[in-house]
This record gives structure tokens, C-alpha cells and sequence, in this order.
């Protein structure tokens, strides 16, 4: 699986340790962040908001019906979160 990575990485110019980010949808996203202790809160308007006791940081993925979660927006929560990209694909 690791070699499947790094060859679409390379073909579309992604470093090996990110092309698992790209097209998550927020269910997934989301069902990551509880695994790794994170509680979902609820939803307001199209965000689902994720809290952790210990981080003072507040988590919110937009849930747009056939979206994935943008790549950008994803890597703030990620390190917004406390945790490596690695970790968090572990999670997935």
C-alpha cells in the first residue's frame, strides 16, 4: 500500500506523506477525529463542531452534501488538532 502511495504521489507532484489527504469526505474526517478523542458537538449550519478536553482548540468541518473536505482546510484542523498527517491517516 505504501508503494501505491508514493507512485500516485509522484504522478500527480504530492509528497507521498499527503496524497491520503486529498478527496476525504467529512464523515470520514470526522469519524477520524473521534477515533483519536475528539467529541463531536453537534452541528451548526453546515459545520460539525469537535471538541477535546486538554486542547483548547474548537474543530469544525464543513459537511457539504458530495464535497469532499478541502486539502488546505483539512491540514489546519489536522495540526490545529495536535496531531502528524501520519498519525491522522493511521486513524482513517
Amino acid at each position: 500500500m505504501e508503494e501505491e502511495l508514493k507512485k500516485e504521489a509522484g504522478q500527480k507532484g504530492r509528497s507521498p506523506n499527503t496524497a491520503g489527504l486529498y478527496n476525504l469526505k467529512p464523515e470520514k474526517v470526522i469519524k477520524a477525529f473521534e477515533k483519536a478523542g475528539w467529541i463531536n458537538r453537534g452541528q451548526r449550519g453546515s459545520h460539525v463542531k469537535l471538541t477535546k478536553e486538554g486542547n483548547p482548540n474548537i474543530l469544525s468541518i464543513p459537511v457539504h452534501r458530495g464535497k469532499p473536505v478541502k486539502i488546505g482546510l483539512l491540514k489546519n484542523q489536522i495540526k490545529k488538532s495536535g496531531l502528524s498527517e501520519e498519525e491522522f491517516l493511521r486513524t482513517l
